[in-house]
């Protein structure tokens, strides 16, 4: 094994994207807290939920910053404390965007099974890589990191599966706060903002997978390995 500066210059622009994204979900979403808001986010996520029949969704709040994610198992939406108490265009977009992802699983999304499918090779998949490249590499056998590498494939799936199932539930948030009323223009815009920043995270998380991807795919194909 080696350092191999050329893996930096595959997966620069994911970097770089990354950060960008990440600067600008902070900017906007410390902006939309300014934006007031009807409900708070909680309450909020409960009135989209119970709209659709869906009162058997909890809601609960969580440790951490914009930790805020639906559990499919649990059938829980647990939101951050800023994004649970805020009466904010903020909170009320991330929080409806969570909600989107439970109305997503009570109509069988079809995107949305076929993600929560994946979720086992997104887990395992880089580690079990991981070990067949590198005992690839050390015995010489393509054949091991050939292996390896189709195990990584099983997350470069998922990000590609994630993206229309983030994005449906951005767009279903930003339609139902509008449709009631829960924000007003500059809500509505500042919601758009903050959730369309979020969009660009996977959106970068999917272009690493693959960048990484086509990396190894290079070191395998093209005859492993430089001494």
């Amino acid at each position: 094994m080696y350092f191999d500066p050329m893996y930096f210059v595959f997966i620069a622009p994911a970097f770089l994207l990354m950060l960008w994204a990440q600067m600008k979900v902070k900017s906007s979403f410390h902006k939309g807290m300014q934006v007031p808001a009807r409900l708070s986010g909680a309450a909020a996520a409960r009135y989209i939920l119970d709209r659709e029949g869906l009162q058997s969704v909890g809601i609960e709040e969580t440790h951490g910053m914009l930790s805020d994610h639906y559990d499919p198992r649990a059938k829980v939406l647990r939101l951050s404390r800023d994004v649970y108490h805020s009466n904010s265009a903020a909170a009320v977009g991330i929080a409806a965007h969570e909600a989107g992802h439970a109305l997503q699983d009570a109509h069988n999304y079809a995107p949305l099974v076929v993600r929560n499918i994946a979720v086992p090779a997104a887990q395992y998949g880089p580690t079990a890589f991981l070990i067949l490249f590198i005992a690839g590499a050390l015995m010489q056998s393509y054949g091991l990191m050939l292996l390896g590498l189709i195990c990584f494939g099983g997350l470069v799936v998922f990000q590609l599966i994630n993206l229309p199932v983030e994005f449906d539930a951005s767009n279903r948030a930003k339609a139902v706060l509008t449709e009631l009323q829960i924000v007003d223009g500059e809500g509505a815009v500042a919601v758009r903002n903050v959730l369309n920043a979020a969009g660009w995270t996977y959106v970068a998380a999917t272009l690493q997978s693959v960048l990484t991807f086509a990396y190894y795919a290079m070191i395998i194909f093209s005859g492993g390995r430089r001494d």
